[in-house]
């Protein structure tokens, strides 16, 4: 299989990883006859388009780390809708606000949409698109690669520019909550931007739900 192109490779790869949930550097080069440096190529490529995400020794599937945002949205709606509510009450006019990334985060950029005078700072574009047009409202959007399964960036690119912020409020999500009550997340990346949100800013509220 050493003649195959690197679109054929992928496609390969793609299928694997979406049959097994994980893939390893060593039997993909074994099974497409290419060198290790060359499946890491690969995957780096894919992990780039937002197609799998890399990991010591290979790759696992998006699909396996967190639900996509379609299935979340419709995942206890009214109970989301009513934390926005909550958390965006807890924000006064003129405020500067760190706004998460996901399905909760929306309901509150919904929510503080009735506001006055404030700054959002957001890595969610979902949340800038309902929040852009409102008179006396500043967005801005923070950079970095954007997740294919939701529409919002992250990565190493994101929390550099977050850094420079400092805000009153933040509303931030997480993968789940144990049961000591720590904040647990699907992956490093998305681990070291919500820390990001939780140190840069005065008040910080977790918005989660029970699911």
């Amino acid at each position: 299989m050493r003649d195959l192109i690197a679109e054929q490779r992928h496609r390969l790869i793609l299928g694997r990883l979406g049959a097994e949930g994980a893939v390893a550097v060593g039997k993909l080069s074994a099974a497409l006859g290419v060198s290790r440096e060359t499946i890491r190529r690969d995957l780096h490529v894919l992990a780039r388009a937002g197609h799998l995400l890399k990991r010591h020794g290979g790759a696992i599937s998006v699909a396996r780390t967190e639900p996509d945002e379609v299935q979340r949205s419709q995942t206890n709606a009214e109970g989301k809708r009513r934390i926005g509510l909550q958390a965006a009450s807890m924000v006064p006019d003129g405020a500067t606000v760190i706004l998460d990334s996901g399905t909760t985060a929306r309901y509150v950029a919904e929510a503080l949409a009735l506001r006055r005078e404030l700054t959002v700072i957001t890595n969610d574009l979902g949340a800038a698109r309902r929040l852009f047009r409102r008179d006396g409202i500043r967005i801005v959007l923070i950079g970095g690669m954007i997740q294919s399964h939701e529409e919002a960036t992250l990565g190493p690119d994101a929390v550099e520019m977050l850094g420079r912020y400092h805000a009153d409020y933040a509303s931030v999500g997480a993968g789940a909550i144990t049961g000591e009550g720590y904040l647990s997340d699907f992956s490093r990346e998305a681990e070291a931007l919500r820390s990001c949100m939780l140190r840069n800013a005065r008040t910080a509220c977790v918005i989660a739900d029970h699911t």
